[in-house]
């Protein structure tokens, strides 16, 4: 008995389908099903709730997710040998989990699932800041999703929650907190994963807001933001540099100076900005 269902536990799983977390997938696996259980719970209440859920690898959160209660969950796997341990739990859940071969990256995942819809996964390290770009970056504002909790390396977890004036500030930082509250809910030693990673690990849940903090064009801002700390030692003049043809007057309109540096402007100066170019 595993603890959260009558299913064997994940080593033994891996073991009977002669699984190893392949490091081209960026793939950490999480045998622990009291803390898969507790990431899990850290999404909130999952009743009524379809989750999409990237690289389970053999299951255990998959695991976690149904047993706190989730409506249905959406496994997106592109290591094909993980999907007989993915059908194990489906039979063990009839009707509650689909399990995509795909890759997230090339995937319409939104086409199967129904709201409300919660995103939780242990991300594969090669691919989490990019998913996490796009779902921040959606065409239509709030996204289909209501929130979503993953992990990232610590290092990545503490640049979505950074605020201003230190290193860890930067683009993840502007673009998750200017549209979503972002907290770090639990933090995970290199111990807990097999094989070890050489860094910690941590637990981000961000919530969707139903507006923006404050006003900007999403295209114009995601481009002044990426340029300005693509050189982020520079100040903003040179940093902005070409971005338009008079950016310093249109720095010193959005209340800023121009001899300050990204790290040191707060969202509202970014967004204040964005209007001043986009207002063309």
């Amino acid at each position: 008995m595993s603890g959260i269902d009558t299913l064997p536990p994940l080593r033994e799983v891996i073991a009977a389908h002669g699984l190893s977390a392949r490091k081209s997938l960026g793939q950490n696996f999480l045998l622990d099903l009291n803390l898969t259980a507790k990431i899990a719970r850290s999404a909130g209440d999952l009743t009524g709730c379809d989750i999409l859920e990237i690289g389970p690898g053999p299951g255990g959160l998959t695991r976690g997710l149904l047993a706190e209660g989730a409506r249905r969950v959406v496994a997106v796997e592109k290591d094909a040998r993980c999907l007989p341990a993915l059908a194990e739990i489906a039979a063990a859940y009839p009707g509650r989990l689909e399990v995509l071969n795909a890759d997230a990256l090339d995937l319409d995942w939104a086409a199967h699932l129904r709201t409300p819809v919660k995103i939780v996964a242990n991300l594969p390290y090669n691919v989490g800041t990019e998913l996490l770009v796009r779902w921040l970056t959606p065409p239509v504002w709030p996204p289909l999703w209501g929130s979503l909790t993953l992990m990232f390396q610590r290092e990545v977890a503490d640049r979505i929650v950074a605020r201003p004036g230190g290193k860890a500030y930067g683009r993840l930082a502007v673009l998750a907190q200017w549209r979503c509250d972002a907290r770090v809910v639990m933090g995970l030693p290199p111990e807990a994963f097999t094989p070890p990673p050489k860094v910690s690990s941590a637990v981000v849940h961000l919530t969707a807001l139903p507006q923006p903090r404050y006003p900007a064009d999403p295209d114009v801002l995601q481009r002044v933001v990426a340029k300005a700390f693509n050189q982020r030692r520079k100040m903003l003049r040179a940093a902005l540099r070409g971005l338009v043809p008079d950016i310093e007057a249109r720095i010193l309109a959005a209340g800023l100076r121009p001899t300050d540096r990204a790290e040191q402007v707060p969202i509202e100066g970014f967004c204040a900005l964005a209007r001043q170019i986009a207002a063309d």
